[in-house]
């Protein structure tokens, strides 16, 4: 409970107050249990006027401070003007407790315990969960009350790196370095990297000293990504995504579990045309474009690829169907739907030719299923994979050039083809078309791209069925029809099936599964008792285009300075509770975005123009952060969890190479491009640069405290 006076419709003030009293409020002094350094926070001991009544809290009632805390009080202090029963029962069980005292919340760490890595930025997220929800306990932090914690306030700050933390930085020069992977990096003071460092007053720069009196340590947090594969994932993304939920049965299940509807989940019956793959998401997916997804303009210089075929459509429009012709609640839009799959054998390095093609219709009905011989010698029949033999290939005297004559006799401009990860089938048969529907891409990894979900798995968790078995391998037709089945699928119940794999929205989460326990107004002494928690997530811009529309209340601002305003009025809430009630929210979200303009990380993507910041040097940016911190803290009512974090590392140098790596992906895969007068060359040397780059860009800081 925080420290605010709740307006009650008798008199405007409730049965019973609790007020900070005049000594200094710290948390539990991790020193006695861990040997840890930590500050002694200090809360405000001002009480605020009503302002619902214009009169101060001394003329509308007589108030009493509690005698200093005795053998009697267990640690307790409290300030009440005399009160009913009833009253009196209610301020038993929403006590705030006294500072140093053994109820205060805490979060330490323990130098004993054994780190293999940095911390995840999931584990930020899943942290909040524990304190609130049903999350896992954290093992790398120890959480002392967890049931006194009032409220939770986390702060992004994109642009904050540890470097900036070092006592010799000179921010004058900071960002006059030429951008070195190796060097900027290394910056942690600790024998082993992935352990939190002691911030110590003394240790660091001038304007940064005032994080030393707010929290304990920097942590280094790792953000999810894959260096393998250039990617970075989303850090506001992976905070605001709660893991999906399993039940008790799951968890004592093994294998693939059966996917399953959420709770509140209605069907939104879906035409097929709406998950038709998009040119960008061709490129994205390493597909071939068909002539009909280039402009105009760049078809005048178009040359086939050797031995490539395309269906004869000549625009994306062709495809379309009056309205009139469709039936009404058909799901196929009147377009002609035909699932793809082939298997192939390994003809050369990295190359791999046709054996067999399956078509198989809207219905089931086999529509083609041919072998094929490849056009040269076959060093692997991959049988375990495939299920083709050499015996089956003997007789066979069909060629690639016949499948794709008949190809070009069967698909039309309203065919739709439907398979999983169709780019491989289209290159082995050489041939484009631009309708697609992938399954690949309509039931996403968990893990977001490039990672895919395998055919096999999707028809365990979304049909109920095993295909695949035994060692004949792969079957054409079988799969063929599970991708149909997926489609159907995601046709009947609408676009967000399949998708809630990634996760939920975490204010969505915590509205649903938040606990409240006897100390902060719960019932129940162990376990706590299910509560819906209010949000709000403040940001720049529209919070309701994101994440932020599922929060009790979105504020958007347009600048730090609002941001800093919307976090202390969503802790406090409104005077009179005019939107947000008196008394605020139990979780506020926010993120700053000045220094990450400053720095150059603004990625563009926004809706939102990034500011005008060439009148300030980044000292005073830096300066400037720490100052709206610090005064977010001072405002910040007992037995708050306080959470700061960047997100991530430097990504310029990550999104400079991966704009390069996408330029190169979209001329190599346009037909007719010169392959050897590229506009962008993609080498290992790149290759090995991105997966460095990706790397620091996954190194972020964070910080964590309890006021």
């Amino acid at each position: 409970m925080d420290n605010t006076v709740t307006p009650s419709v008798e008199g405007l003030l409730p049965d019973s107050l609790e007020v900070p009293v005049d000594e200094p409020l710290s948390i539990s002094d991790p020193a006695e249990v861990f040997g840890v350094e930590a500050p002694s926070p200090h809360i405000p001991t001002d009480l605020p006027e009503d302002t619902s009544t214009g009169t101060s809290h001394s003329e509308a009632g007589s108030l009493k401070r509690s005698r200093p805390h005795d053998e009697d009080d267990e640690g307790w202090q409290t300030v009440s003007k005399r009160a009913s029963k009833k009253s009196k029962k209610d301020n038993k069980t929403k006590k705030i407790p006294a500072p140093q005292s053994s109820n205060y919340p805490s979060i330490t760490f323990n130098y004993n315990a054994k780190l293999q890595s940095k911390i995840a930025l999931d584990s930020l997220r899943n942290l909040i969960l524990y304190i609130f929800a049903e999350g896992a306990a954290p093992q790398w932090v120890a959480i002392s009350q967890r049931p006194q914690f009032r409220k939770i306030v986390a702060i992004m700050v994109p642009g904050l790196e540890e470097a900036m933390f070092k006592q010799d930085v000179d921010f004058a020069t900071y960002n006059d370095q030429p951008f070195d992977l190796d060097q900027r990096p290394r910056v942690l003071t600790s024998p082993d990297d992935y352990y939190p460092r002691l911030l110590k007053k003394d240790e660091l720069p001038e304007i940064l000293k005032d994080f030393a009196d707010m929290f304990s340590h920097l942590w280094p947090v790792r953000t999810p990504g894959n260096e393998k594969y250039g990617t970075i994932r989303s850090p506001l993304g992976t905070v605001l995504t709660a893991p999906t939920e399993k039940t008790k049965e799951e968890k004592s299940q093994r294998g693939v579990q059966p996917a399953k509807e959420p709770k509140g989940w209605k069907d939104e019956r879906t035409r097929i045309t709406e998950f038709l793959t998009m040119p960008e998401d061709f490129l994205a997916n390493g597909y071939v474009l068909h002539p009909a997804c280039i402009p105009a303009e760049r078809r005048k210089n178009f040359q086939d690829l050797e031995g490539w075929v395309h269906t004869n459509v000549e625009n994306l429009e062709d495809g379309d169907v009056p309205e009139e012709e469709i039936q009404q609640g058909s799901v196929t839009a009147g377009r002609e739907i035909l699932a793809l799959d082939c298997e192939m054998c390994v003809t050369g390095p990295e190359e791999y030719s046709l054996t067999r093609i399956s078509l198989v219709g809207w219905d089931g009905t086999i529509v083609l299923d041919e072998l094929v011989k490849p056009d040269k010698p076959i060093l692997d029949y991959v049988t375990r994979f495939s299920g083709i033999t050499e015996q089956m290939l003997a007789p066979v005297t069909t060629t690639l050039k016949d499948i794709q004559a008949k190809l070009l006799q069967i698909l039309h401009p309203r065919t739709i083809l439907v398979g999983h990860s169709l780019e491989s089938d289209l290159k082995a048969l050489r041939l484009t078309h631009p309708f697609v529907v992938d399954t690949a891409i309509l039931f996403p990894h968990n893990r977001g791209p490039p990672l895919k979900n395998s055919l096999k798995f999707l028809s365990q968790r979304f049909l109920k069925r095993e295909i695949q078995k035994g060692i004949t391998g792969h079957d054409s037709i079988e799969d063929a029809k599970a991708c149909l089945d997926l489609v159907k699928q995601k046709c009947e119940k609408g676009k967000s099936w399949g998708n809630q794999e990634s996760g939920e929205n975490l204010f969505r989460r915590l509205t649903r599964t938040g606990k409240a326990y006897r100390a902060n107004g719960g019932v129940e002494a162990k376990g706590g008792v299910q509560v819906g928690k209010t949000s709000a997530m403040i940001d720049w811009g529209d919070p309701m285009k994101g994440a932020g529309a599922a929060s009790t209340f979105p504020i958007g601002c347009k600048s730090d300075e609002e941001v800093v305003e919307g976090i202390m009025r969503a802790v406090k809430g409104d005077p009179v509770g005019e939107e947000i009630p008196f008394g605020g929210v139990d979780f506020v979200f926010a993120r700053f975005r000045e220094l990450e303009a400053f720095q150059g990380w603004w990625n563009g993507k926004s809706d939102f123009p990034p500011p005008d910041l060439s009148n300030l040097s980044l000292e005073t940016c830096v300066q400037n952060l720490t100052q709206r911190i610090k005064r977010i803290h001072e405002s910040l009512p007992p037995c708050t969890g306080f959470i700061v974090f960047s997100g991530s590392g430097d990504p310029r140098e990550m999104a400079r190479l991966q704009a390069m790596q996408a330029q190169f992906k979209k001329e190599y895969n346009t037909p007719g491009s010169n392959w050897d007068n590229l506009s962008v060359k993609w080498t290992d040397r790149e290759d090995q640069a991105l997966k460095k780059a990706v790397s620091v860009a996954r190194n972020g800081i964070g910080f964590i405290g309890v006021k």
